[in-house]
């Protein structure tokens, strides 16, 4: 099942996505799509309802983030070997986590600001994975079911911001507009496998990321199940699992993101996202 939200900034409803690929409103059903419905009971609940009986959505509106409520978005960075050979750094060893800040949170098609002062601004598809339970110290065996789904997501970055001077990199993931997600939450059982998803970017038409989840260094059970081992993770709680090679800073010479630019991306069988870049207000 394909679950999504649509409406005005802050004014989102619930919907899912039917047979026929319609956006049918849900919010006589459930107030939104938040944490309290994505365990397995919920889900198969929605599942199981006629979609069809649904109210049919109008026109083409904007869609918001597939997930309300998020407590948690956490990153994972250079999680494909080929990702952290063009950066120059090592390859890591455990997983690196940073976190982006909940208000960088958009719509699958809504702008991305580049922030005041901004000269690197970056783009990064990534395979998200929204958490259906709360996980605390669980193993790897065990961490795909406690999973609620998965989503397309663009881990934005403002490499100065990240790199440079002081080197921060909540600083370089978290400006407004910088963790667009969506267009759609798939629930758990429609991927049988994570580590087999195609996903690419696009800048202006540009192919200039492409690979596929199956090179992670880390996999998404791997990954569950060790940032449980260092914070409980909640339902709705959101992990950006990293990005192929192919981003500006690899590039050369480097490449970075102006107004004015398009970006498309897209993880297979989690749909796509378009965003028109634009200078900060």
């Amino acid at each position: 099942m394909k679950l999504a939200r649509y409406g005005a900034v802050g004014k989102e409803r619930p919907a899912l996505i039917d047979a026929k690929g319609e956006l049918r409103d849900l919010s006589s059903v459930v107030q939104d799509v938040h944490a309290r419905m994505l365990d397995d009971e919920s889900i198969e609940y929605l599942k199981g309802l006629d979609h069809e009986a649904l109210p049919l959505v109008d026109g083409v509106p904007r869609l918001g983030s597939c997930i309300c409520g998020v407590g948690k978005f956490i990153g994972v960075g250079l999680n494909y070997r080929d990702h952290a050979v063009e950066a120059g750094m090592d390859i890591p060893t455990e997983p690196i986590l940073f976190s982006k800040a909940i208000s960088s949170i958009t719509g699958p098609d809504d702008p991305i600001e580049l922030p005041k002062g901004s000269v690197k601004t970056d783009w990064e598809v990534e395979l998200g994975v929204v958490m259906a339970y709360s996980a605390k110290n669980i193993s790897q065996s065990e961490a795909l079911k406690y999973v609620a789904g998965y989503c397309t997501i663009n881990d934005v970055s403002e490499r100065a911001f990240q790199l440079d001077g002081t080197g921060q990199w909540l600083k370089g993931k978290s400006y407004d507009s910088f963790g667009p997600i969506g267009p759609w939450l798939v629930t758990r059982d429609e991927i049988a496998d994570p580590q087999a998803l195609e996903l690419w970017l696009e800048v202006n038409g540009e192919r200039l990321q492409h690979g596929s989840t199956a090179d992670m260094i880390f996999d998404v059970a791997e990954l569950v199940s060790s940032i449980s081992r260092y914070m409980t993770l909640k339902p709705g709680d959101v992990i950006a699992t990293g990005t192929p090679a192919g981003v500006g800073m690899g590039l050369k010479p480097p490449r970075y993101l102006k107004a004015g630019d398009m970006v498309s991306l897209e993880v297979a069988g989690l749909g796509s996202q378009n965003h028109e870049v634009v200078a900060a207000p």
